[in-house]
């Protein structure tokens, strides 16, 4: 009986624990954001890579996060914890944008 409690117990104690879902990736190249518009779930980290050959940021147009400038096969990550729509944009060349819907 013993047992069968404390397996009980394990099981709600990681039924507790906040899931992180899995991580999604956005692609800079020759001055697009790839895709375009990202939906994940809450909890995504979701990794800008910069692939092109000039560096690039990634700002959100609400201020809630903004990278430093990204060179060649530089990364930005930022994990989105809240639902709603994140339109982001680059600073360095604000006709590049995108989007990021975040489901619960």
């Amino acid at each position: 009986m013993n047992r069968l409690l404390a397996l009980a117990f394990a099981l709600g104690c990681a039924a507790a624990l906040p899931a992180r879902a899995e991580d999604a990736k956005i692609v800079i190249d020759n001055f697009v954001f790839t895709p375009a518009t990202l939906t994940v779930k809450a909890g995504t980290k979701v990794v800008f890579v910069n692939h092109d050959d000039l560096p690039h940021n990634v700002v959100d147009a609400n201020g809630g996060f903004r990278s430093k400038a990204l060179d060649t096969d530089e990364n930005y990550e930022h994990v989105f914890d809240k639902p709603g729509a994140f339109a982001y944009f680059c600073g360095l060349h604000p006709q590049m944008k995108g989007k990021i819907v975040v489901e619960p």
